[in-house]
């Protein structure tokens, strides 16, 4: 493919290709992000919503500087701990029921500056 006007239509040693960069969907580079860096003034929030949630509560804990797999051990951890079910959305870990003040000791142990937030 010496010429960048044309490009490839069909083949099966490649697979799929992205039709912007029309490189293997493996090496594309169009939508990647860039890596989560910390945003934020550094403090982790830990606050209790309800939400959407049919007056069930969750205690939200946002602004920590992990990304992906750090911040799912993390949250496991963390749930073992309160003896309860959560998820990670968005960056943010949802735990089941209100446990700010068991979470707020153990984030100040692991070494966060942590505030309560909210109501």
């Amino acid at each position: 493919m010496s010429n960048s006007n044309s490009r490839l239509v069909y083949s099966d040693e490649i697979g799929r290709t992205c039709p912007k960069c029309h490189q293997p969907l493996q090496k594309c580079q169009c939508n990647k992000k860039p890596a989560n860096n910390a945003k934020g003034d550094g403090v982790v929030r830990i606050q209790r919503e309800t939400k959407g949630r049919k007056g069930k509560g969750v205690t939200l804990i946002t602004g920590l500087p992990l990304a992906g797999d750090e911040l799912k051990s993390l949250a496991k951890s963390l749930k073992q701990r309160c003896g309860t079910g959560g998820t990670v959305k968005n960056g943010i870990i949802e735990i089941q029921g209100d446990h700010r003040d068991l979470l707020l000791d153990l984030l100040q142990e692991k070494g966060w500056k942590v505030k309560k937030a909210g109501g």
